[in-house]
C-alpha cells in the first residue's frame, strides 16, 4: 500500500503563523482603545470588562452590524483603511440613540486566505473607530476559511455593548407635536445603498476617478461613516431634553424616522433645509433615480436626527456645533401624519 504524504493545516489553506503575526501587529492599536473598565487584552478566550460604578439601575444596550457591499468597492479599489471605522460606526451609532454610552466592541473578520497587510489596515480602522466612539476593542475573531470566499475577499461583522441608566433611556415616548427635528450632516453615503451604487458604477463604466466636489468619486464613496457618539453624549450631559434620536441608515429618513415616533405622530421634513452633497447628486443623475427612491435608499446628507422641543432647539444646535457637527433644522413633528412627509 502506498504511504500517504503527511498534510499540514497550512497546506489545507489555513496559516496559523499569519494569524499570530496579525495579532502581533495590531496589539498596540487595540491597547490604545482601552478605557476604564477594560480588564483584558486581545489573545484570551474572552474579553473582560467591568461595569462602571455610579449607576443605580444600569441597562446594557447591544448592537451588531456589518459594512455590507461597500466592502466590494473597498476590495476593488484596494482602499481598506476606512471600512473598519464603518463597522464600528454602524454599531455604536445605533446604540447611542437610546442614550447609551458605548463601552466595548468586538469584531469578526472572515476570509478565505489571510492577507496580513490588508487585515492589519482593516483592524487599525476598527481601532480608530473605537477611539472616536470612546469604547474599548476588547477582542475579536479572525477566521481563515478556504473554499468559503473568493480569492482576496473578506467579510466583517461587529458587536457593541453600551450602558444607560434605566430612567435615562431615550425611546421616543416623549415626542410631542411641534417638536423640532434636527439633522446632523453625514460624511457621505456611510454604509448603505452600495448594491445600488455598484449597479450604477457598473452601468457607467466604473468612473471612480470622476471629480465630485473636488475629490475623486471613489474617494467620496469610500469616506468612512461619521461617528456621532461623543457629540450626542455631550448633548445629553448638557441637560438637553432630547426626546428621540434616529440613526439614518438603510431606508433613509423615510424608513428610520418613524421608528422612534409614537403612534399618531409623523414627521414633516423640508428637503430644501439642507444641501444634498455632491456625491448624492452624481448618483441621482447617473442612476436616473426618483427623489422618493433616493430618500428611502440613502441618507442624502443627513446621518443622524435629534428631536427636541422648540424651546431647546437653538441651544441644542449651538451645543452640537461646539462638538464639530453641522446641524440643520429639517422639520417638525405633526399629529395625524403617518410616517415622513416631504414638503416640496
Amino acid at each position: 500500500m502506498t504511504r500517504k504524504s503527511s498534510l499540514t493545516y497550512r497546506e489545507a489553506g489555513v496559516d496559523i503563523d499569519a494569524g499570530e503575526e496579525l495579532v502581533r501587529r495590531i496589539k498596540d492599536s487595540v491597547r490604545e482603545t482601552h478605557r476604564d473598565g477594560t480588564l483584558s487584552g486581545i489573545g484570551g478566550f474572552g474579553g473582560l470588562f467591568e461595569l462602571p460604578s455610579g449607576y443605580r439601575r444600569p441597562v446594557l444596550v447591544s448592537g451588531t452590524d456589518g459594512v455590507g457591499t461597500k466592502l466590494r468597492l473597498a476590495l476593488e479599489t484596494g482602499r481598506h483603511d476606512g471600512v473598519g471605522i464603518d463597522l464600528v460606526a454602524m454599531c455604536v451609532n445605533d446604540i447611542v440613540v437610546t442614550g447609551a454610552e458605548p463601552l466595548f466592541f468586538l469584531d469578526y473578520y472572515a476570509t478565505g486566505k489571510l492577507d496580513v497587510d490588508v487585515a492589519e489596515r482593516v483592524v487599525r480602522g476598527i481601532a480608530s473607530g473605537c477611539r472616536q466612539a470612546g469604547c474599548s476593542l476588547v477582542g475579536g475573531e479572525t477566521a481563515e476559511m478556504p473554499g468559503m470566499y473568493q480569492a482576496g475577499d473578506y467579510d466583517l461583522a461587529g458587536f457593541a455593548v453600551g450602558i444607560v441608566e434605566r430612567d435615562g433611556i431615550i425611546d421616543g415616548a416623549g415626542v410631542r407635536e411641534d417638536d423640532v427635528i434636527l439633522g446632523l450632516a453625514s460624511s457621505g453615503c456611510h454604509s448603505n445603498g452600495y448594491s445600488l451604487i455598484r449597479r450604477i458604477l457598473d452601468r457607467e463604466g466604473n468612473p471612480l476617478d470622476t471629480p465630485v466636489d473636488d475629490r475623486p468619486l471613489g474617494e467620496a464613496l469610500l469616506a468612512p461613516t461619521r461617528i456621532y457618539v461623543r457629540s450626542l453624549l455631550e448633548l445629553l450631559r448638557a441637560g438637553t431634553d432630547v426626546r428621540a434620536m434616529a440613526h439614518i441608515t438603510g431606508g433613509g429618513l423615510t424608513e428610520n424616522l418613524p421608528r422612534v415616533l409614537p403612534e399618531g405622530l409623523g414627521a414633516e421634513v423640508d428637503p430644501a433645509s439642507w444641501s444634498q452633497p455632491a456625491v448624492f447628486n452624481w448618483l441621482q443623475e447617473a442612476g436616473n433615480i426618483d427623489p422618493a427612491e433616493m430618500r428611502r435608499t440613502f441618507n442624502c446628507g443627513i446621518g443622524m436626527t435629534v428631536i427636541v422641543p422648540e424651546s431647546e432647539s437653538d441651544a441644542a444646535i449651538r451645543q452640537l456645533e461646539t462638538t464639530g457637527e453641522q446641524v440643520f433644522r429639517i422639520g417638525r413633528i405633526r399629529a395625524g401624519l403617518d410616517g415622513v412627509h416631504y414638503s416640496e
